[in-house]
């Protein structure tokens, strides 16, 4: 992946996100590698993802379920469907700031979390738990925020790499689904890809027939890595 040498290391096994009746292992790049910044685009080309301070990469015995997936940049143009979400959210302003934390961040991100994940352990996030899995001190990330005049709508984590955007994760007002916040998060991630002349914008992983993941079909054209690489989901 680079000519630094880095240790990669497989977890123990635990409990599946996505199925309740599987379990599942990663395998994660030294996270005390000196030079992850460097590494990280490569990495995210080879299907990892970041979560914290990690780089890593589904590794289930008994499962391949999770494929990476990226949107074509260049040639993506949205649909009816997120055209519609464009219009309904004329009035957000997106801007791009310093990841970093904030009370009124940490707000709403404990909001969607209990809104999302009630019962789960993420619920119950700190502070430390903000920054701990939201940023990195390598990590060349940013956050989008979508507000309304002075209120916060949303925030879309979004890390800049030479080679590509990738989106890392997005938390937004509950009481504001209508607006469909996480497919217009996407949608301004494609445009700060386009704005840095950057191909591919990122989702992390695609599992077919996944209720929580069928959004991802909707961003065309939408490459998919398999054992023979990236190619374009027809």
């Amino acid at each position: 992946m680079h000519s630094d040498r880095v240790r990669m290391f497989q977890t123990l096994p635990h409990g599946c996100g996505y199925y309740a009746d599987r379990t599942a292992q990663n395998l994660v790049l030294d996270p005390a590698a000196p030079h992850l910044d460097r590494l990280y685009g490569s990495a995210l080309e080879h299907g990892f993802r970041r979560a914290g301070g990690h780089l890593y990469f589904p590794h289930c015995p008994h499962c391949r379920a999770c494929v990476p997936c990226r949107i074509d940049v260049e040639r993506f143009r949205p649909d009816r469907s997120q055209r519609r979400c464009l219009k309904r959210n004329a009035d957000v302003k997106v801007t791009e700031v310093t990841p970093s934390y904030s009370h009124e961040r940490h707000a709403l991100y404990r909001s969607y979390l209990q809104s999302r994940h009630a019962g789960g352990g993420m619920d119950e996030a700190d502070a430390s738990d903000f920054r701990r899995f939201l940023t990195a001190p390598w990590s060349p990330t940013l956050f989008l925020e979508l507000r309304v005049e002075e209120r916060l709508l949303g925030v879309a984590v979004t890390d800049v790499c030479a080679n590509g955007v990738s989106a890392v994760y997005t938390f937004f007002d509950p009481a504001e689904t209508a607006r469909g916040l996480g497919t217009f998060a996407i949608l301004q991630q494609v445009e700060l890809a386009r704005r840095r002349s950057l191909p591919w914008l990122y989702l992390g992983f695609w599992i077919d027939g996944h209720p929580k993941m069928d959004y991802k079909r909707r961003f065309r054209p939408l490459q998919l890595r398999t054992a023979e690489g990236w190619t374009t989901v027809p």
